[in-house]
């Protein structure tokens, strides 16, 4: 049991946490678009009314080692969790389409079923890769998909680490 104790100190539940501020000005961007007629910057990805930037802070960067995923929907539905390698400075330079990375994290949960599935294999290797962004990164950012009726207020999401 205290070996148990010891293993649960050790990991770290970092949730992800949507970044209001920046979906707000990255369909304020859409918008403008709309309004004046314009086109996107070729490459640029804009956000679709679907999706929402998350962000997961890294408090302690050193060490450590993916463990697993805590996805949790409250009703059916569907989310796609890709990571972007872009750092957002205060003047929010545009995201371009060549700063998502691959592979990206499914998770769905099907009609009359409380058990979440996922696409095991890309999940893994994506959350593997985020220990390694860590170690450089102060604060990671993430496109969360929202598919089937599913919208924020339905996710919990968050990754646990162990600290090594």
């Amino acid at each position: 049991m205290a070996e148990d104790r010891a293993q649960q100190q050790q990991q770290l539940d970092m949730p992800l946490v949507l970044d209001q501020d920046l979906t707000k000005q990255m369909r304020l961007r859409v918008e403008s678009l709309k309004q004046r007629g314009g086109k996107r910057q070729d490459g640029e990805k804009l956000l679709w009314p679907t999706e929402s930037v998350y962000r997961l802070d890294f408090t302690q960067q050193q060490k450590l080692q993916f463990e697993r995923w805590n996805v949790l929907l409250d009703k059916p539905g569907k989310v796609t969790i890709t990571g972007t390698s872009q750092n957002w400075t205060p003047d929010l330079t545009n995201l371009m389409t060549r700063q998502l990375l691959d592979p990206a994290a499914i998770f769905w949960r099907k009609e009359d079923s409380d058990v979440m599935d996922w696409n095991e294999a890309d999940a893994l290797e994506f959350g593997e890769r985020l220990s390694d962004l860590a170690k450089i990164r102060k604060v990671m950012y993430f496109l969360i998909t929202f598919g089937e009726g599913v919208e924020p207020a339905n996710l919990k999401a968050s990754v646990v680490f162990s600290q090594l």
